[in-house]
């Protein structure tokens, strides 16, 4: 017989690390402050879709500045990118919104873990 498997727990996450997490989340890059604090697959894919976002957003802006060069060499009609740009913020806002949830759910663990409510802690 296999013994019963153990209990997936993850580390404790600190106020201060929880905080770092969510600024860098929220301020620098989504998905990195989820990466440093242990949250692998949301982290990731957090980390993914900001960058395919800019990806995006970077391929709209050279294919914009394409189109201004060619209109100044040639009489070549535009061709309608904008939703290329706007597909990109989109992308990049989704995983900008899914850290915002993952770092309000590291503050509130945080939180949760310093009062004692983890169930490890007298009252």
């Amino acid at each position: 017989m296999n013994p019963p498997p153990l209990p997936v727990t993850r580390p404790k996450i600190t106020r201060a690390k929880a905080r770092n997490a969510a600024l860098i989340n929220q301020l620098a890059t989504p998905g990195l402050g989820s990466l440093l604090a242990g949250r692998w697959i949301s982290g990731t894919g957090q980390l993914l879709l900001a960058v395919i976002g800019v990806g995006l957003v970077f391929a709209w802006f050279v294919l914009l500045m394409a189109q201004v060069y060619q209109a100044a060499v040639s009489d070549v009609p535009p061709r309608s990118i904008g939703l290329l740009g706007a597909a990109g913020a989109l992308v990049f806002v989704a995983g900008w919104i899914w850290s915002l949830f993952t770092s309000l759910s590291l503050l509130r663990e945080a939180r949760e873990s310093d009062n004692g409510i983890d169930g490890l802690r007298g009252p």
